[in-house]
């Protein structure tokens, strides 16, 4: 298999007081998005950083196309709505473009 991937990598810092609440909702987004959308190969790896109330978000689509149609779904849109008072900064980092090949 070979194609180029669309990396994003998020790094939020969450209210402490409703970082729990926002992991249960993230792993929700994360197992409907994996769930339902063809073209994803993996979406929103995710990792704490260094600090408690600061989450990276690593996300790996397809193609652009993949990203794209991620962004329109119900289930993420509703994520993005339920979660954004939660959020007290966000950077996002788009990573270059990764080329996926097999080994012969």
């Amino acid at each position: 298999m070979s194609g180029k991937l669309v990396v994003r990598i998020a790094e939020l810092e969450i209210d402490p007081d409703k970082l729990e609440t926002y992991r249960v909702m993230l792993t929700e987004e994360i197992e409907a998005s994996v769930a339902l959308e063809a073209g994803v190969l993996s979406l929103n790896a995710v990792s704490i950083t260094d600090s408690p109330h600061k989450i990276r978000i690593l996300e790996v689509y397809a193609n652009q196309a993949a990203y794209e149609a991620h962004l329109q779904t119900p289930h993420f849109r509703k994520y993005k709505n339920a979660t954004a008072g939660m959020v007290t900064s966000l950077t996002l980092v788009d990573v270059e473009p990764v080329i996926m090949r097999t080994k012969p």
